[in-house]
């Protein structure tokens, strides 16, 4: 069983930096990838990033790309997402998400994942 904790989230101005921690207890090397999620209120939970633990390949919704960076640190069991020039529709929980075998991976498939976070809230606004 796999235990995922995230944290850093928060209130931010439009502009700003968040970095988001997802950390990683019990079985830790028995996991495939982790992604994380975020849900707005009304709306899907939808696919930000992800990172595969074999050869740490990193994937992003087009939403993501060149303002978030998905990276891990194997020590201390954990993955980040840093989150620059946030904007208020980057607003939501925000939910790390591991998958425990690599069979049928599409990283953005939220229904693939095998664990989940408590998530932690992001509100980007002025």
């Amino acid at each position: 069983q796999l235990q995922l904790v995230e944290s850093g989230g928060g209130l931010v101005q439009p502009g700003g930096s968040l970095r988001l921690s997802c950390a990683a207890s019990g079985f830790t090397l028995d996991y495939y990838a982790i992604g994380w999620f975020r849900q707005a209120p009304g709306k899907e939970r939808e696919g930000v990033s992800c990172i595969r633990r074999s050869d740490s390949s990193t994937y992003y919704a087009d939403s993501a790309k060149g303002r978030f960076t998905i990276s891990r640190d194997n020590a201390k069991n954990t993955v980040y997402l840093q989150m620059n020039s946030l904007k208020p529709e980057d607003t939501g929980v925000y939910y790390c998400a591991g998958k425990r075998r690599a069979g049928g991976f599409v990283w953005a498939n939220r229904r693939i994942y095998d664990y989940w976070g408590q998530g932690t809230q992001v509100t980007v606004s002025s």
